[in-house]
């Protein structure tokens, strides 16, 4: 069910069409003329707009353009008794969804109504979409440590600096990256995030150089690495640390030369990836065991940024538990649950050596297992029975 608007100055088509719609669920208003329109348009709701061209004090032509100017995301179907194949490009040049010459096949006009409203429904959806990744992906938190991540993130993000994220498991490094990525003048392009300790050593030079047909027993066709993939992006190698010494090797000559060679391929190609890699791991004294190249720590560590853990950034803490609390039960569709002042502070004293990823999946048993709001004695029954307190 959808609410549509007609605008047309010829009662019997209003008439005509309205009783049509109607009787396909939809809900239906009437203008009989392009000012009325614009100003039901102005109050907004609709999910579609059938709009004749020729009409007194406005016409559907300047209609369209108003709704195009309020940056409304309702199509507008336009008809006209008066219809050429030049008046039928103009509007769509100008942002209609359709055009429709009358006498009006209603065949046509039902099949363009409801591939209009999936248009509508599509965008909406995208939208929410959209407004989840970015919630998702906001970084939480004013306390001194995450000022200082932001600030480095801020100055390092319009260049092409190579950067080094170091932090304990579970305290957002990929976010850092992502946020690097989305900051920089790289963005329009791919960011392509490699987990290193995910993929076995055998086959990380193929996930990252590619491979030609045939170069090894399941090579059956020539795949592109992901260094390619990333060409004019961003390529983020989480857990570097974990990566074996050949790849370790190849990836240092490729930041070298800006080139790479598939696995069982002989031709260079040419890449322009901006490298971010990150690590749990302290690089230094790998370097020692043998476990890392030091000529490559030194090529990732133009920039180096540590990401505190939660535990030194307890002070964060009511704002995360606000950020998730409204997220999770956003995805969930339920209320937005409240959290005392109480259960707070007994959060902010508790050993997090999960981290974020920790405390997220605390809020969420907390949201599902409890009532309207979340009490201390909640915290102290749900959130990790076993934990101790600092």
């Amino acid at each position: 069910m959808a609410r549509i608007l007609i605008v047309d100055d010829e009662r019997a088509i209003r008439s005509t069409l309205k009783e049509i719609l109607e009787y396909e669920n939809h809900i239906v208003e009437e203008a009989v003329d392009g000012a009325e329109g614009w100003e039901k348009i102005q109050k907004g709701g609709f999910d579609i707009i059938l709009s004749d061209i020729k009409m007194p004090k406005m016409d559907g032509t300047e209609l369209l353009e108003k709704v195009l100017s309020l940056g409304l995301d309702c199509p507008m179907v336009m008809i006209s008794g008066h219809g050429t194949i030049e008046t039928a490009v103009d509007c769509i040049k100008k942002g209609a969804y359709d055009f429709i010459a009358k006498p009006l096949d209603l065949n046509r006009l039902m099949i363009t109504m409801r591939n209009a409203l999936d248009k509508s429904t599509l965008i909406q959806e995208t939208k929410t979409l959209r407004k989840k990744v970015v919630k998702s992906l906001d970084m939480i938190g004013d306390s001194l440590p995450m000022r200082k991540v932001k600030d480095m993130i801020e100055r390092v993000a319009p260049t092409d600096a190579r950067v080094l994220v170091m932090g304990p498991n579970g305290t957002g490094k990929e976010l850092v990256a992502r946020w690097i990525h989305s900051k920089s003048n790289r963005n329009e392009s791919p960011l392509i995030e490699v987990n290193c300790a995910a993929i076995p050593s055998e086959l990380i030079e193929s996930e990252l150089f590619g491979h030609e047909k045939g170069a090894f027993t399941s090579a059956i066709k020539q795949k592109k690495g992901q260094f390619e993939l990333a060409h004019g992006g961003t390529l983020f190698l989480d857990e570097i640390g974990d990566m074996s010494l050949s790849a370790q090797a190849k990836v240092l000559r490729a930041l070298q030369e800006n080139k790479i060679t598939r696995v069982g391929g002989e031709k260079e190609i040419s890449v322009d990836v901006r490298i971010i890699a990150a690590t749990n791991k302290n690089l230094q004294l790998e370097i020692e065991k043998g476990n890392f190249r030091e000529d490559l720590y030194h090529r990732l560590s133009v920039i180096l940024i540590h990401v505190p853990s939660l535990n030194d950034r307890s002070d964060d803490i009511p704002a995360l538990a606000m950020h998730f609390l409204e997220l999770i039960c956003n995805d969930y569709g339920i209320p937005l649950k409240q959290i005392s002042k109480e259960a707070l502070n007994l959060l902010q004293q508790m050993n997090w050596s999960g981290n974020i990823r920790e405390f997220r999946n605390v809020i969420e048993r907390l949201i599902i297992l409890t009532d309207k709001e979340i009490s201390k004695n909640d915290v102290e029954l749900y959130a990790l029975p076993n934990k101790k307190n600092n």
